[in-house]
């Protein structure tokens, strides 16, 4: 699983001109799912987002968690992210898993992190077309892929 975190002051999804879920002082996270994809990669990776030590302490050192701050998630599922450019111009979306398998494990990763972060996470719509809004404080953005441990 790949993902892209954004540290945000705020964030939103919107679909069909209709807010599906905003968020204030927490992160955004993309998260593109390919069919080699897990529970172990899902407990690795939430226990990674929920814990990474991003946000500032009194000293204005990035030395909390979102966890620690009681800020929010934003789940958003991003097939894209499993694009290869390795050939042409054209990006080529092989990896990126199909719905009947990327369904149950973009679901399996918000009951994930709604338990580790112990609260109820936003997400947006899988497979609709999403209008994504944010404002990337710092700006902070960290890429993580469960396959490489990093």
């Amino acid at each position: 699983m790949r993902t892209v975190i954004q540290r945000v002051s705020k964030a939103s999804v919107t679909i069909d001109n209709t807010v599906k879920s905003a968020i204030k002082v927490g992160l955004l996270v993309l998260a593109g799912i390919e069919d080699s994809d897990n529970e172990e990669d899902i407990k690795w990776l939430s226990n990674k987002i929920v814990n990474l030590r991003i946000f500032n302490d009194e000293n204005e050192v990035p030395n909390i968690s979102v966890k620690e701050i009681n800020g929010d998630i934003l789940l958003v599922s991003q097939f894209t992210l499993q694009a290869s450019t390795k050939k042409g111009n054209r990006p080529s979306y092989l990896k990126a898993s199909k719905p009947v398998i990327a369904i149950p494990l973009y679901e399996k990763l918000i009951n994930q992190l709604e338990t580790d972060l112990e609260k109820e996470i936003a997400t947006g719509k899988f497979g609709a077309d999403m209008k994504v809004e944010l404002i990337n404080d710092g700006p902070v953005t960290i890429m993580i892929d469960s396959k490489n441990r990093e």
